[in-house]
This record gives structure tokens, C-alpha cells and sequence, in this order.
């Protein structure tokens, strides 16, 4: 799928290049690059319209019409979501607390027990906020490159989605964090083309398969999260004015 759009700086029409499954670099001739979040598979304006997964299914018309208002109102939610997100992304908070909203607000869209985000620091991934887990260990607990999952995906910048997540080789449990409770996991990488920039983590007490709108929903939120960064990097540098 070909993406067209044009430069914000000098309005010409800029190239894309697919990063991964989820994501697009678009470059323009004058210098100017950005990152747009488009799955391979969505072909819809609204990211969330090609699979409903309601389960039971109703046979009755009536049933079928509450499946449809139900579809309805979860992509409704989706969207102020992260209309929400971007105005944190791009409002004058610290970036401690805008990590911490959108911790609270993922795990309560997509009901999920935890929603952890973790930022590079000194060549670790380092807890900066966390929706679920005991907010006393942020800024505590630090996971090295190719620890763990979270390590996993921050060194191999690819997503790991988990059923039973304690029964993956890879996982490693934090017991300050009493992660054994928890079964099913996501954890996908906060990354550019070139580096990686933290890893956003959800786990869930009940064996929960993450589906491919939740994925593609977190893949926007991780880019979000980046936005946020280097916004607050760059302001912090001086280069741009908050």
C-alpha cells in the first residue's frame, strides 16, 4: 500500500519507505523526514473497522444490530484515545507524567491489568512509568538489551506477543514486580530506523490473545511515546522552543 503525502516544511510530495509490518518513513528531497504508523493489512480510513472479534455471535437481527452499535463504540473510544495521547504528546508536561497518563489510559482502553513503559538509560532499559505495577519501582528497575522479553524486543526492535507468557524461554520475572500472576503479554519496541528508544509493555492475569488491531493500536501509541521523547529532547537541547 502506497502512501502519499506531502512535506510539512516545503509542501512537495514526499517518498515512503516501509520500516516494518506497522510503520512508514516518508523523506522529502528537501531534508525534512517523519514516521507514519500503517499496517500492511489495514486498507480502511478508520485503523480499527476490519475485524469486530465479538464473541458470543447473536443470530437475531436484534443481536446483530448491539454487535454493530458495540463495534461502533469501541472504535469511537479508540479514537478519543488517541486524540487524548497526541494532545499529551504535544502539551508542556514533563514527560514523567505524560508516560504516566498514557499508561493509565492503554491499559483502560484496552482492559489489560498493566501497561509498563520502559526508556533507554545509560544502555538500559530503565522503568519510567507504569499503569498496574507499584510506581515506587519506577526509576528501579533496569533490564539490559537481550534480557528478558522486554530485552528481546528492544535489541531485535520487533513486537512479542504472548499467550502464556511465563512459559516463553526468554521471559525473566521481576519478583518486586510479582510478574508470575500474570499470563499474557505484549511488548513492542519504542523505536526509529536507526535506534531504539524504549519498549511499551501489557500484561494480562487472564490468557489473552492480543489481536492484530490491538497490536496496530500499540504500534501508534509506541510511536506517540517516541514523538514525545525527542520532542522533550529537543527542548531540553535548546533547539526548540517549548
Amino acid at each position: 500500500m502506497q502512501l502519499v503525502a506531502r512535506c510539512r516544511k516545503c509542501g512537495r510530495v514526499m517518498k515512503s519507505e516501509r520500516v516494518d509490518n506497522y510503520r512508514v518513513k516518508m523523506t522529502c528531497s528537501c531534508g525534512f523526514s517523519d514516521f507514519r504508523t500503517i499496517t500492511e493489512k489495514v486498507k480502511t480510513v478508520n485503523p480499527f473497522y476490519h475485524k469486530a472479534g465479538f464473541t458470543p455471535f447473536l443470530e437475531s437481527e436484534k443481536g446483530k444490530m448491539v454487535l454493530t452499535m458495540q463495534k461502533a463504540n469501541r472504535e469511537h473510544l479508540e479514537i478519543i484515545s488517541l486524540e487524548e495521547i497526541s494532545m499529551l504528546v504535544s502539551s508542556d508536561f514533563d514527560l514523567p507524567l505524560v508516560l504516566r497518563r498514557v499508561a493509565e489510559k492503554v491499559a483502560t482502553q484496552l482492559k489489560v491489568s498493566v501497561c509498563s513503559i520502559y526508556l533507554m538509560e545509560e544502555g538500559d532499559l530503565v522503568l519510567a512509568a507504569t499503569y498496574g505495577f507499584d510506581v515506587s519501582f519506577v526509576g528501579k528497575i533496569r533490564i539490559k538489551i537481550g534480557e528478558g522479553i522486554t530485552g528481546t524486543v528492544a535489541r531485535d526492535r520487533q513486537h512479542i506477543s504472548l499467550t502464556r507468557a511465563s512459559q516463553d524461554p526468554r521471559y525473566k520475572s521481576f519478583s518486586e514486580l510479582q510478574e508470575e500472576k500474570y499470563n499474557s503479554m505484549l511488548s513492542f519496541p519504542i523505536a526509529d530506523k536507526q535506534d531504539v528508544y524504549g519498549v511499551i509493555n501489557l500484561n494480562s492475569t487472564s490468557m489473552k490473545t492480543f489481536t492484530d488491531d490491538e497490536i496496530y493500536f500499540i504500534s501508534i501509541i509506541a510511536n506517540l511515546i517516541l514523538t514525545a521523547v525527542k520532542l522533550r529532547q529537543k527542548v531540553a537541547s535548546g533547539n526548540v522552543t517549548p
